[in-house]
């Protein structure tokens, strides 16, 4: 290597030559050529996919809204400075929030299932995306052989149907028996998720299974009682080669302020108490055995793990572990 010194005559040098050519340079750094690129807008990740065991999980973003929060939505038994300063010491807004929507597709391999439909034309063009981003995550919605509702609120049926006709059409669907008899009900007539049920979900009453507290949708799939959400809410135990993922549906809604306190009474929650129980068991659960889970509401992708913490649990998403 050749040796280079600096010398006070040779720094001098440099300098004076730059400040010769700097005119030169100015106008050329005012060229249009090199003007700032434009703005792009924001951008986000709507697809994910990863392998478990034998079988691969696809998470899609159906979309979000964006709303005023998290009190009264979360916390609403709880002092609203208290919610918001909880918050704010998690680095989320006090006073503004998103309530984001993640279906669930399963390949196994011999089926495609999907868990939930999303928004459908309810909330677009900010949510209700699931059918056009189907083609990013190379599906059509024509090979989805299975649709499992976890529950019947509409973000999860909104997508049932598509200008009136089943938007899955060669699909069976597997739902809770609770959850159907609940809604379905003559006295639902009038109520707004019952006119959606009647809609979107009586018509396809003929090609459903109704489980129980727990059943089978496929080899490797099984339903989990977790009501309290809704009366008749489920979640879902995945496994392939010992690799396990949990469904938890909308068992927890976010990923702060009902697992880090999951005693906090939840809006969306029609038993609040109930709901509460349900959260404790079902993360408790996950924390327990560190099994990967995902949830509706989650941040995307949705997939990650729990830790107990104090009196609730604490998220870690997912980084490289289902890769592994």
């Amino acid at each position: 290597m050749n040796d280079i010194s600096f010398t006070r005559r040779g720094l001098l040098g440099v300098s004076a030559g730059i400040a010769a050519a700097a005119p030169l340079l100015g106008s050329a750094m005012l060229s249009p050529a090199f003007a700032a690129a434009p703005m792009l807008g924001a951008a986000r990740p709507v697809v994910y996919r990863f392998p478990l065991g034998k079988f691969e999980v696809t998470t899609i973003f159906d979309g979000g809204v964006a709303l005023d929060g998290p009190h009264p939505i979360f916390g609403a038994n709880q002092d609203a400075a208290a919610v918001a300063a909880y918050a704010e010491a998690n680095n989320l807004p006090g006073t503004r929030m998103e309530i984001g929507f993640t279906p669930v597709i399963v390949n196994t391999g011999k089926e495609l299932v999907l868990f939930d439909t999303g928004n459908g034309d309810r909330r677009r063009p900010n949510a209700g995306a699931l059918l056009s981003r189907l083609a990013e995550a190379g599906y059509k919605a024509d090979q989805i052989d299975v649709v499992v509702l976890t529950h019947f609120h509409p973000d999860h049926i909104g997508g049932m149907m598509e200008d009136g006709k089943p938007a899955f059409p060669n699909a069976r669907y597997v739902t809770g028996q609770i959850e159907y008899d609940f809604w379905s009900a003559p006295d639902k007539a009038d109520n707004p998720v019952g006119k959606l049920v009647k809609s979107n979900i009586v018509p396809v009453a003929g090609k459903t299974t109704f489980l129980g507290n727990e059943g089978s949708v496929a080899s490797g799939i099984t339903s989990i009682a977790a009501f309290g959400h809704t009366p008749g809410h489920m979640a879902y135990h995945i496994e392939s080669e010992g690799k396990r993922l949990l469904l938890i549906g909308d068992s927890c809604n976010h990923f702060v302020m009902s697992m880090q306190r999951p005693d906090w009474h939840v809006r969306f929650d029609m038993d609040k108490d109930g709901a509460a129980a349900t959260r404790k068991k079902v993360l408790s659960m996950a924390a327990a055995d560190r099994i990967l889970i995902t949830g509706y509401h989650m941040p995307f992708p949705a997939v990650g793990y729990v830790e107990a913490m104090g009196e609730g649990f604490r998220w870690n998403g997912a980084s490289y572990q289902p890769f592994l």
